[in-house]
């Protein structure tokens, strides 16, 4: 990322000079760490840390967070330059706020010292570890749940060499703090997967099932001392750039080179399942519940569905960002049908929550020209997120007997977004892990629509067999698909009835 930096970095002795206001609720160094958290993107800044600051200020506890970076190192160098610290930029068509965050006590590359990050999670003082990952990390199938190792995640079940994997930094992590003999210890997902930790303890058991040279009663001690609370979260952070940067710079009058922005809602709604304790995350105004499942398909289908619906429509007719997209004649009105016809009638929403009120604040947010989320952001990983997003709704409301049509034509725009041209001609990238096996489906059936679909459909990996095998589903994707290679975005959303 290219940025101009000023003469004065941010860090813990600048912090007098910062407005009242922007400065931490946390000084970090004086708050010792009880939480490691796997994933150091700008989504874990802009939400669980923001939350376990304010947590920690309000409620106090040793609750510090030690940050893990799986790749890059830019990032970790940034953050050690900064004491730790960062900003978080809050937009609205009404203006910005920026606010330096301090619940960070530390941060750490896993491949530079991936024992290092073994020892931290057999540390006694951690008591919970959680994670923002993505889909990808988790090694799952997105149909069966069964552990499905890449070449890296095999050698480390192997063993006898350091762990290069989430899964295997875990796996490892957990046999070094039962050989220590260090407590109990909760596991939080925060990404968006359904039942999200039934699926970390799934990976978790399968991983310490399949592992060569663990020691004998690991599983015994991981199932009497690991718990897997299932969350979700909620709040849109789009990926940094130099403006985000340029923005921070102005608002604190120095430079932060970790700065991140993010639109003003945020939700994190958590199972309360801490047998080693937690930081006090209601007292900042998470939900803590005893079962999360409600709330997470509320989001993932209602949300998350939707924005992968703007993303590939808005795409394929070219605008750059989800706000734009949200401009597309009768777009909003389509989604609307989707939120209203399909997704509000495939599940039972939280108690007191109606769906489609919730649609209608999904859309306003979605609408925040501030926040300029790019639909190419958004369109990546599509195998691994419609899954959750949106096959599940189409499953649910076939079982049920009811119609799938619009959710269906988010399925034909992921697939016509795969062949990687846009209405107007401009290629796009199509940015999947299962990517070759998609895209050869989509040749062998590249005569007509009919054919790409039967091709698609064939891969269990992403397409349930129940979804697969219903020919009204079938013949409503191959509709949709057909009318948007014909007439593009724009002609077939003003046909849509």
């Amino acid at each position: 990322m290219a940025v101009t930096v000023g003469a004065s970095r941010l860090g813990l002795g600048v912090l007098r000079r910062l407005p009242a206001a922007a400065r931490p609720l946390v000084r970090p160094g004086t708050v010792p760490a009880g939480v490691v958290h796997l994933g150091l993107g700008a989504f874990h800044r802009a939400h669980q840390a923001v939350y376990t600051e304010a947590a920690i200020g309000a409620a106090g506890g040793d609750w510090g967070i030690v940050a893990v970076a799986p790749r890059s190192t830019a990032l970790v160098e940034a953050l050690a330059a900064q004491d730790n610290l960062f900003s978080v930029s809050t937009l609205s068509a009404a203006g910005s706020a920026t606010r330096v965050v301090g619940a960070l006590s530390g941060v750490r590359h896993a491949p530079s010292d991936p024992y290092a990050v073994v020892a931290l999670l057999a540390d006694p003082a951690v008591r919970v570890v959680t994670l923002t990952v993505t889909e990808k990390a988790y090694q799952l199938d997105p149909v069966t749940g069964q552990l499905c190792p890449d070449s890296a995640l095999a050698a480390d079940l192997a063993g006898g060499r350091p762990p290069t994997t989430v899964p295997g930094l875990l796996l490892r992590g957990l046999a070094a703090r039962a050989a220590a003999d260090a407590g109990p210890v909760a596991l939080v997902s925060c990404d968006n997967l359904p039942a999200n930790g039934r699926r970390l303890r799934g990976l978790v058991d399968q991983a310490v099932g399949r592992a060569a040279g663990v020691p004998t009663g690991l599983v015994d001690w991981v199932a009497g001392n690991v718990t897997c609370p299932g969350t979700m979260v909620d709040r849109i952070v789009p990926a940094s750039t130099p403006e985000t940067i340029d923005a921070a710079r102005r608002a604190l009058g120095v430079t932060d080179l970790a700065a991140v922005a993010a639109e003003p809602y945020a939700q994190w709604v958590i199972e309360d399942d801490f047998p080693g304790g937690r930081p006090g995350w209601e007292h900042a105004g998470a939900v803590l519940t005893g079962d999360a499942g409600p709330w997470e398909r509320l989001k993932l289908r209602t949300l998350n569905g939707v924005h992968s619906a703007v993303a590939y429509l808005g795409a394929l007719a070219g605008r750059e960002t989800v706000a734009d997209a949200l401009e597309i004649p009768h777009l909003a009105d389509v989604l609307r049908r989707l939120i209203a016809e399909d997704v509000a009638v495939s599940f039972t929403p939280p108690d007191g929550v109606r769906v489609v009120d919730y649609g209608e604040q999904v859309l306003a947010r979605f609408g925040n020209p501030a926040i300029r989320h790019r639909t190419l952001q958004v369109a990546t990983d599509g195998s691994q997120k419609l899954p959750q997003r949106v096959l599940h709704t189409i499953a649910d409301l076939r079982a049920a007997g009811r119609s799938a049509r619009w959710a269906a034509l988010v399925v034909a725009a992921w697939l016509r977004f795969a062949l990687g041209h846009a209405d107007d001609g401009r290629a796009l990238p199509f940015q999947d892990p299962l990517a070759g096996p998609i895209r050869a489906a989509l040749d062998a059936g590249a005569q007509n629509p009919a054919g790409a679909v039967d091709a698609v459909f064939a891969l269990r990996e992403v397409i349930p067999v129940e979804v697969a095998e219903d020919e009204e589903v079938r013949a409503d994707v191959i509709a949709w698909m057909t009318a948007l290679e014909r007439h593009g975005v724009e002609a077939t959303l003003a046909g849509a009835r």
